[in-house]
């Protein structure tokens, strides 16, 4: 099957499930892993896949979603055993993105700032529930 170019998507398990291409930074994860900071800062230039990135480590770590892990068959990541076993949908995820919160107007993107931070909240109270 031929693959697709899904230009302008980021998220992670769009690309992998749709059998588009994809650039495996996967070892970014291992980077992270291995990292052992507190804080972590990603600056990059525009378009230089930085949503997509967190997506992806969204999708890696998240305990919510352990059917994810089939993502990451085929992987560089999926040959560093010790990573996936001990990290691979292990932890809580709050995942906020800021990518679509473009409007005319500073209150406009300040409405939409406090939606996000609503979902995020509602997602905590999932987390809850399942008793994390």
């Amino acid at each position: 099957m031929k693959k697709k170019l899904r230009l302008g998507n980021s998220d992670f398990k769009n690309i992998i499930s749709s059998n588009a291409y994809f650039v495996d930074k996967s070892l970014l994860i291992k980077d992270i892993v291995k990292a052992e900071k507190d804080i972590l800062v990603f600056p990059r230039p525009r378009r230089f896949g930085k949503t997509l990135n967190l997506s992806m480590l969204r999708y890696f770590f998240d305990i919510r979603t352990p059917e994810n892990k089939e993502l990451f068959k085929g992987l560089k990541i999926w040959s560093e055993k010790e990573i996936i076993e001990k990290h691979c949908c292990q932890y809580p995820v709050i995942y906020m993105t800021f990518k679509d919160a473009k409007a005319e107007t500073w209150n406009k993107v300040y409405e939409r700032l406090k939606i996000e931070i609503i979902k995020i909240e509602q997602n905590k109270l999932i987390v809850k529930k399942i008793n994390l």
